[in-house]
């Protein structure tokens, strides 16, 4: 899936409050966008395989605040410092809009994105993330972290002695254990800052734990849910975080969404969890056939309105 693909991949840095974002970059220059935004504790680095799905797009994936090698930005945190943050990105790169895509937390931040930028956004594809995640009443937030992220928060605590043996950690992940592929090998590399024997993950445990707390439904979150206008799907995955049953979207708390939100598409996934929707082959094809829709949807309502200025 990634043949000749790899080979345009680059990287840039981008000025935002505080410093400079870094910024992933696949694609031609001259194609239509993908803002891509990953999840709570991952990195640009978690789209290669949906970027090799889509040929002719130019995809720009930050790594965002406080992770990856924008893991020294300074606080503070939250989804509209991240929405701010994405349109820093597109401004600097000279994009004025781009199909805007989310995973996990990633999901969140487009959303507020959307609601505070609306004209950078033609439409919104939202994986297994977005919508307020179901969590038990009366949890502190550090519970509904804990509870929400598991031992994903607990890693940003440990220490490795080596590259290989954060691979190894993470061979014996649920998640990954019959989706291991060399891609996740890069992205795993390229957590780690230090040295050895002291590698650690690079996301900042502050920013997880206080961008987590709006996973339940912050205040710009729920806002930008009302009065969401962006043609919109959520694709959701049938296993959580450690490819386990329930998962971070039961199909009950979906349609409740469907209800509430009457223009959102919703697709169900088949065979991937929350990880693998977008790191494994087939998450990644059918996440990209989705982004694919949305581009052409883009591309038709732009052609129809060159049609109505010449008539």
């Amino acid at each position: 899936m990634t043949d000749g693909f790899e080979s345009t991949y680059r990287r840039t840095a981008v000025p935002v409050r505080g410093g400079e974002l870094t910024v992933g970059h696949w694609g031609p220059e001259d194609g239509p966008v993908v803002l891509a935004v990953h999840g709570v504790t991952a990195s640009h680095l978690a789209w290669p395989l949906v970027a090799a799905g889509l040929p002719g797009a130019r995809v720009i994936a930050p790594d965002l605040r406080g992770r990856g090698r924008s893991n020294e930005l300074p606080g503070p945190w939250g989804m509209p410092q991240h929405a701010d943050d994405l349109a820093d990105v597109l401004d600097a790169l000279g994009v004025d809009s781009a199909v805007v895509v989310g995973h996990s937390m990633g999901a969140f931040a487009s959303l507020v994105f959307a609601n505070r930028h609306p004209d950078k956004v033609s439409s919104l594809v939202l994986i297994d993330g977005g919508l307020p995640l179901p969590t038990p009443a009366g949890l502190s937030d550090d519970e509904v972290m804990r509870a929400t992220l598991g031992p994903a928060a607990d890693r940003l605590s440990m220490t490795f002695a080596s590259r290989e043996a954060y691979r190894e950690f993470w061979r014996h992940h649920p998640a990954f254990a019959e989706d291991w592929n060399p891609l996740i090998e890069d992205y795993l590399d390229y957590d780690l800052v230090g040295e050895e024997p002291n590698l650690r993950p690079s996301s900042s445990y502050e920013a997880v734990a206080a961008d987590s707390i709006e996973l339940r439904g912050g205040e710009s979150l729920l806002r930008a849910l009302r009065e969401l206008s962006h043609p919109t799907t959520f694709i959701s995955a049938p296993r959580g975080l450690m490819n386990e049953i329930p998962p971070l979207y039961p199909e009950a708390a979906i349609a409740e969404w469907r209800e509430k939100l009457p223009g959102l598409a919703t697709v169900a996934a088949e065979n991937v969890n929350h990880y693998t929707i977008v790191m494994a082959e087939d998450g990644a094809r059918l996440v990209a056939a989705n982004i694919r829709a949305a581009l052409d949807a883009v591309h038709n309502s732009s052609a129809r309105d060159e049609e109505v200025k010449r008539t």
